[in-house]
């Protein structure tokens, strides 16, 4: 079987997701047609020769609609022989693209492809796709009939099952943003973001080259004033277990970005001169209690970690999604991880989610975090919606 190696990756600095953002005047196909332009001239290579391109993008309607990874290699001026598809897995959209693309590579079905994801949540809100639609129909009624909830109470019970009061949150929250502020004070991440023009709201071109959710001057007590996001009564008396701590200063907040992932097989790098940067170790996919939805990487980890013969230890580097801040802990918890190596130069909290582009966009940040520490092995996880997870474990060349 072939080696699927990483030898690029690249990303937008992120933008509020919201009106005025700074990537909200920017079409999302634009966005990833960025991110697929600048991938192949930063390593030369022809386009025509990428076999595929697959996409991650969660809210697939409007703009972001009729595959739009497709669309997005046409705007980047790929040939019209490129073909492309998008994948919904929620927020593991990207990193299950990079999946299918390594595993392409490794069963022999391509020799180069690119991983990409993409999400404008200023342009196409969060929940645009289900609005005034019933998405689970009679039997998932039937099965839950006290009715599945959003994900903010699945990581209020989260923290309630765990035992994560106010100040664990809110504390890992305010490490989070130090972390990407110095990461980015150090210029960790200037090799890993495309510069991109965009107009901002005065009407003027500029240059997006930093991520615009962090926040250097976060501290505990700040977050100690912001209020419950997802407190009702009616909530209130389902999950009296419920300390309800979880408010947008301790999630990821909306955002707007695409990235990038170029991968193809050591022979094909080598044929072509480009030095890979890492490969594909082991790949896992798991499920677990859609209730509450966040806790999957718990065995998607187990199972991974079973399938590399690598324990927790081995790993040198983790890149667990911050949906919230108990999901990350609850990890650490579970493994009894190093919180030095978990999220070393921040996450989701401070760097965004912008669903569809987290998973490549993590992944980019893994390969540029095991380069900087000369560290070996990196492990990637992250919950999805209605209870989902992918692993992944690379390991640095």
């Amino acid at each position: 079987m072939a080696n699927a190696v990483i030898v690029d990756v690249v990303r937008t600095a992120v933008g509020k997701g919201k009106p005025g953002g700074a990537l909200s005047g920017t079409h999302p196909v634009e966005l990833l047609a960025h991110v697929l332009r600048s991938l192949v001239e930063r390593n030369d290579l022809d386009p025509a020769l990428v076999d595929d391109v697959i996409g991650g993008c969660v809210q697939q309607v409007g703009e972001q609609a009729l595959n739009i990874s497709r669309s997005a290699l046409l705007s980047a001026g790929f040939p019209d022989s490129v073909p492309a598809t998008t994948i919904d897995r929620q927020c593991g959209s990207s990193q299950q693209a990079a999946h299918f693309a390594a595993q392409g590579v490794i069963a022999g079905a391509y020799d180069i492809v690119i991983a990409c994801g993409v999400e404008s949540m200023s342009r196409i809100p969060m929940g645009t796709s289900s609005i005034g639609q019933d998405s689970f129909g009679p039997g998932v009624a039937a099965r839950y009939p006290e009715g599945l909830v959003n994900q903010g109470i699945s990581a209020e019970l989260i923290a309630a099952k765990w035992g994560f009061d106010r100040d664990a949150v809110d504390s890992y929250s305010a490490r989070s943003h130090q972390r990407a502020a110095a990461a980015a004070a150090a210029g960790n991440f200037d090799r890993e973001i495309a510069p991109i023009t965009v107009t901002n709201a005065d009407g003027e071109k500029i240059v997006h080259t930093v991520d615009e959710t962090v926040r250097a001057s976060t501290t505990v007590d700040g977050l100690a004033g912001l209020r419950p996001s997802f407190h009702t009564d009616g909530y209130a008396a389902r999950f009296p277990e419920a300390q309800w701590v979880i408010t947008p200063g301790n999630s990821s907040p909306f955002t707007d970005g695409a990235s990038a992932v170029l991968i193809m097989s050591e022979e094909a790098a080598n044929k072509l001169g480009l030095t890979p940067r890492a490969r594909f170790h082991s790949f896992a996919v798991a499920a677990d209690d859609p209730l509450y939805m966040l806790t999957a990487p718990i065995p998607a980890t187990h199972k991974v970690l079973a399938k590399s013969g690598l324990s927790v230890d081995d790993i040198d580097s983790y890149e667990v999604n911050e949906a919230f801040a108990p999901v990350p802990l609850m990890w650490a918890d579970e493994f009894d991880a190093d919180q030095e190596k978990l999220n070393r130069w921040g996450g989701a909290i401070a760097l965004g989610h912008a669903l569809g582009s987290s998973g490549t966009r993590l992944l980019t940040t893994l390969v540029s975090t095991l380069e900087a520490t000369g560290g070996r092995y990196g492990l990637q996880t992250m919950c999805e919606g209605a209870g989902m997870a992918n692993a992944t474990v690379i390991e640095r060349l």
